[in-house]
């Protein structure tokens, strides 16, 4: 399933298997259960560009951290990011707090 997702563009996440494997490689974090809370700065930044990278080959981390910077902001993003992944994976990711009172 893909999310849709706006930044300087609207862009889309996906989460597959190949998205997901290489997201617990670069942060070391297992992606099912994982608790959006105790991410770092990068950590969330790696998982946002492990869904974008489908459709643009060439974005970084680096990228990825400003295009929230100048577009967004980090907890609509993660939340976007972790309805994606919770999907991906037939469960459930922990929300960040904000995102439990918007509920």
């Amino acid at each position: 399933m893909e999310y849709p997702i706006t930044l300087d563009k609207e862009r889309t996440l996906k989460y597959g298997m190949r998205a997901l494997d290489q997201a617990e490689k670069k942060t070391g974090v297992a992606v099912v259960g994982m608790n959006l809370n105790n991410l770092t700065m990068n950590q969330m930044a790696t998982l946002t560009w492990c869904g974008l990278t489908h459709e643009d080959k060439n974005l970084t981390v680096g990228n990825v951290m400003d295009l929230i910077d100048d577009y967004s902001n980090l907890s609509d993003v993660m939340e976007v990011v972790g309805e994606a992944i919770a999907e991906a994976v037939g469960g459930k990711t922990e929300k960040t707090e904000e995102t439990d009172e918007k509920n």
